[in-house]
């Protein structure tokens, strides 16, 4: 591989010396993502050497890409849907997943641990296998396949038919009932909490971020999570948090769903600029206190507890 090597080590120079152009906020910096991901596609369908895709197909991002959400690094969240159950479909599409998942892992792009890749059969299928397996999902109802039918909801095309990927979320949503609704939020009801009995912000209580607040997961998986769930409650295709709440709002949700919007987007920018300072994906979720003035702190309690508020608010809509 290694003339393909060496494709894949310019796209990877041309990411890193153009990325600080696009982080002006996470909009611009997510289309960037995408289009480099999309220069990595034509290189690995180009490498299969193969001149005609066998039937129409969908290449789609999932995770924090799905959701237009994405930091400075992310891992690879990423499936195939293809038309055709056809041998000729099935080897082509699973040696493009190979391909794909090894392109982006040299363009800078781990491989992820939860194997959610265009690698993984799991996430490589013809339309009658996906719409197979999210059946079995959705019967099986257990904590993981919960978490997997999440992760399909969050699902964006980045390259092929957008009917798809649209299609096979049309039969997640159709096939949801009060049941399958409780065993989501089950599956959403643990928070790691940042605010003290007394309203104190509590930072991690040892370890390299000591004293730091873990973003992630005490304050955008709340907003995400919840999120989501409303949006599957109420059939909304939409995948960014953002776009979510706004189609939240407009089917008559509370005025509160406008300040959790502008919170989401606050969290979006703070974690823009800890990563000017850090340039680590993970340092990029922690915020430590001691480096917060007055009005930051009271900004970033507000945000918290209304990450919380909105999670209550879900769990007495669903419960």
């Amino acid at each position: 591989m290694s003339e393909g090597k060496q494709e894949y080590e310019d796209i990877k120079r041309m990411k890193r010396a153009l990325f600080f152009q696009y982080q002006i906020d996470a909009n611009s910096l997510n289309h960037f993502h995408d289009k480099v991901m999309k220069y990595i596609f034509h290189l690995a369908v180009e490498r299969l050497g193969q001149k005609n895709v066998p039937c129409e197909f969908v290449w789609f991002i999932t995770g924090s890409g799905g959701r237009l959400e994405q930091g400075y690094v992310s891992d690879q969240d990423h499936g195939i849907i293809y038309a055709d159950h056809s041998k000729e479909a099935i080897t082509y599409f699973h040696e493009l997943g190979k391909e794909l998942s090894y392109g982006l892992y040299k363009v800078g792009y781990p491989y992820c641990e939860g194997k959610i890749m265009p690698s993984n059969p799991v996430w490589c299928k013809s339309v009658v296998e996906w719409q197979q397996q999210l059946s079995s999902w959705m019967v099986e109802e257990t904590w993981e396949t919960i978490r997997y039918l999440q992760i399909f909801f969050d699902s964006r095309v980045l390259i092929g038919s957008n009917s798809l990927i649209r299609e096979l979320k049309l039969l997640l949503l159709t096939s949801l009932n009060e049941n399958l609704l409780r065993r989501h939020l089950e599956n959403i009801l643990y928070v790691k909490k940042a605010i003290g009995p007394l309203g104190q912000l509590v930072g991690e209580e040892k370890g390299e971020y000591e004293g730091a607040i873990d973003l992630k997961q005490t304050a955008f998986l709340p907003y995400v999570s919840a999120v989501r769930l409303l949006a599957m409650k109420e059939g909304i295709q939409e995948t960014s948090t953002i776009d979510r709440i706004e189609a939240l709002l407009k089917r008559g949700y509370p005025p509160e769903f406008q300040v959790y919007l502008e919170n989401f987007e606050r969290l979006l920018e703070i974690r823009n600029h800890l990563f000017r300072h850090t340039q680590s994906y993970e340092a990029s979720h922690f915020i430590p206190i001691r480096q917060l003035d007055r009005s930051r702190k009271k900004e970033l309690r507000e945000i918290l507890k209304n990450g919380l508020k909105l999670h209550h608010y879900v769990r007495s809509s669903i419960g």
